[in-house]
């Protein structure tokens, strides 16, 4: 159990269920709120007067909504029902709702003394507040029976079921109305309900910040913030409340940072100083390519950083196809010459794999450790997953117990108790983003010494957000490509005006192949069995079990095609890869398990189906899987997503550009930082739910300069040392599975 050193603390992390229920918790859950905390900072989405009234032309079936508008029609129709052996009568209440423009049909069924009374309601007042999931009929939207509360023009509520009653003394007694994210079982009066109760029965808490630190950034006390969010008189007022929890959030998290820093600093590492006859010396001496300034730049800074006697914390961000692989061997050589291992932790057993065999091909002979014939400078390679077999699972944990293998490479299987390491020097992490933030620190803690990590992305990570969740590393970024890249175009299929061109672009996969090339096919789903996103009625996505048949029996028949997605074994998937970088293939149609680390020269086109379902830089990432070699690439991003849509704008934002970078900026501005480090894809839980890093800049520069000055001056503050506490438990809330 956490031991907090503050009330406040262990009151906000108080499980909700002490304090509203078992029953009414569990109805929580399902908008992730867990505790007393994550309920008092369930924000409204939005505020209303009882005054105003909401857009009806922009309502999307199945969609739950909140909505203020006009009654300007009531017709009452009578059916019979039969109810046991009886015929009683049944009536529909029909209110159409307005907004001045557009019109909402909603429904009512009751017997004639309810629809009576629902009707003199509507008949003697026509405002009200309106709460339900939109369905449809007849292909047009409507309601049955929502929640609802009728409101006079000067937002005083009047009549209503006996479910808004909370709803109608929040207008009555504040004014204002907020409407918060709900779930069918969980309507927003209800979460009002809650969120005074929890302000009513809980002691005035005491500030999570100092005072000094509320001063200079002119910020409420957190209680006088919570009221302002969920008791506000006017919209500015719930404005600063809100204000005061992003300040939070950014303050947690720089401090949180902070004090890594100051943890790293305060530890030994070994010092893994370069030798000038050794491993790295012999590797270099037989490089076939010229390295590039930018490799060699970053090389010299992370040789002086493993010579330190304190551990490197850096993060390594490049272009896709920059070489960040070849900068961390040089590391990881370095490592091995002082006599330390090295470790590469890669996310998903594909990227394990593909790192293994493309680090055994670059170092040749250096890699056959101290067999007989080797030569003089080398060192034994292990790779280790979590689904090998038996036998290599034992030959490699004997190898990385011994210290037989310098360098070790695996998934999280190498973070399970049951490996034993020689001595590591260095922990190379491969898209860090992928496993929950303290995932990466499991081998770099502990008594005594600790090893260097290098943190390794091809997601390019604008300022703030590198500021923000990787504050606790040092930054190095790789822009240059290796010369004799070619170009790739990439070019919008858009499908619902030019079918052809899918037809086309399955004739173009066989010219390519015809001509000796390869081709990847990408799918956002595996079977059609899979959960999908559809929404407002769009078709199903591609998925990689159907689309492979149909293509093999049909347009690309006669070429050798093979599929691979997350679910086939080991041993098949790294088959299939195996086939596919030797040529033996000719089209490999797969899910996103290819996004990174794929590195096949001869492969020269990809075709992305309903591209419109990823993000702008996962879109780069897959589209990096071409053009490695001198061969021009062409990557084409089938959609139906309509013109002028964002999903549109997104797709032709890719194909006007390779600059990652820029793109990342775009996909930061469109989504939460979270996902566009790919945390929608890993489980990663993010500890920034209000900050948008991009929009409260400014706030996460004032709050590093803030947190940093808390930290020096003091450091055993227990507020300081709870919020540090608080951080790190949202950080690691999902780690990804072992594996």
């Amino acid at each position: 159990m956490t031991r907090w050193h503050t009330r406040t603390q262990q009151e906000l992390h108080r499980p909700l269920a002490e304090a509203v229920g078992a029953k009414t918790a569990k109805a929580f859950s399902a908008l992730h709120v867990e505790t007393v905390g994550d309920a008092l900072g369930h924000l409204p989405r939005r505020y209303l007067t009882g005054t105003e009234t909401t857009d009806l032309s922009h309502l999307v079936v199945d969609t739950e909504v909140a909505l203020v508008a006009d009654v300007v029609g009531l017709e009452v129709h009578t059916n019979k029902t039969v109810t046991g052996r009886e015929r009683r009568p049944r009536q529909r209440l029909e209110v159409m709702l307005s907004d001045g423009n557009a019109r909402l049909p909603v429904v009512f069924f009751g017997r004639p003394h309810i629809v009576s009374y629902w009707q003199r309601i509507f008949s003697a007042h026509t405002h009200g507040i309106f709460v339900g999931k939109v369905g449809e009929f007849r292909g047009n939207p409507q309601l049955v029976h929502p929640d609802f509360v009728m409101i006079d023009r000067n937002g005083k509520v009047v009549a209503g079921r006996e479910e808004g009653k909370v709803m109608a003394a929040q207008v009555q007694r504040h004014g204002l109305l907020g409407l918060y994210p709900q779930t069918s079982k969980l309507r927003t009066w209800e979460i009002a309900s809650v969120e005074s109760m929890l302000l009513d029965s809980t002691p005035e808490l005491e500030d999570t910040l100092p005072e000094w630190i509320r001063q200079e950034a002119d910020l409420p006390s957190l209680w006088q913030a919570y009221h302002a969010i969920h008791h506000p008189h006017s919209v500015a007022e719930a404005h600063r409340g809100a204000q005061r929890l992003v300040w939070e959030e950014a303050i947690s998290t720089q401090v949180t940072m902070a004090v890594r820093r100051r943890s790293a600093d305060s530890h030994d590492a070994p010092a893994c100083r370069r030798r000038d006859n050794g491993l790295l010396a012999a590797f270099e001496s037989r490089l076939p390519f010229t390295p590039t300034a930018g490799q060699d730049e970053i090389s010299r800074v992370i040789d002086d950083d493993l010579s330190s006697d304190h551990p490197m914390h850096r993060l390594l961000q490049g272009e896709v196809g920059s070489g960040k692989t070849f900068v961390a061997l040089r590391a990881m050589l370095q490592v091995v010459d002082a006599g330390y291992q090295a470790v590469l932790l890669a996310p998903t057993e594909v990227l394990a794999q593909q790192h293994y065999a493309t680090i055994t091909a670059m170092l040749g002979e250096l890699a056959s450790g101290d067999g007989l014939d080797a030569p003089e400078n080398s060192t034994g390679v292990a790779l280790l997953t979590g689904s090998m077999k038996t036998a290599g699972t034992r030959a490699a944990l004997a190898d990385i117990a011994s210290g037989a293998a310098g360098i070790i490479i695996g998934t999280h299987a190498l973070l399970s108790g049951r490996v034993v390491y020689n001595t590591i020097g260095l922990v190379v992490v491969d898209e860090q983003h992928r496993f929950g933030v303290e995932q990466r620190s499991v081998l770099t803690t502990g008594d005594g010494a600790r090893p260097h990590e290098l943190v390794l992305t091809a997601t390019p990570i604008p300022r703030t957000v590198a500021m923000t969740v990787f504050g606790d590393l040092e930054v190095s970024t790789l822009r240059e490509l290796p010369s004799g890249r070619a170009d790739i175009q990439t070019t919008v299929v858009d499908l619902p005006a030019h079918r052809s061109w899918l037809t086309r672009a399955w004739e173009r996969i066989r010219e390519e192949c015809v001509a000796g090339h390869q081709v990847f096919v990408v799918c956002p789903r595996i079977s059609s069995d899979d959960a999908d996103d559809v929404e407002g009625g769009r078709s199903p996505t591609a998925a990689v079990e159907e689309l492979a048949p149909r293509l093999a029996g049909g347009p690309l028949s006669g070429l050798r095609i093979e599929a691979l997605h997350s679910r086939l074994d080991t041993d098949e998937k790294k088959a299939v890869m195996d086939r596919f970088a030797s040529g033996e293939s000719q089209v490999l149609i797969s899910t996103t398990v290819i996004e990174v680390g794929v590195d096949v020269p001869n492969a020269t086109m990809m075709v992305i189906m309903d591209a419109d379902r990823f993000g702008v830089s996962q879109l780069h990432q897959l589209r990096g899987r071409i053009g490695r070699g001198k061969l021009p690439g062409l990557c084409l991003l089938v959609t139906t997503a309509p013109p002028g849509s964002p999903a549109r704008e997104r797709l032709a934002a890719v194909a006007s550009s390779r600059d990652g970078f820029q793109l990342a900026e775009l996909d930061l501005a469109q989504r939460h930082e979270g996902n566009v480090l790919g945390s929608s894809q890993s489980g990663y839980s993010s500890p920034l739910r209000l900050l948008r890093v991009l929009d409260h800049a400014d706030i996460v520069t004032a709050s590093k300069d803030l947190a940093e000055r808390w930290v020096r001056e003091n450091p055993e503050d227990p507020r300081l040392l709870d919020v540090v506490t608080a951080t790190e438990m949202l950080a690691e809330g999902d780690l990804m599975e072992q594996g």
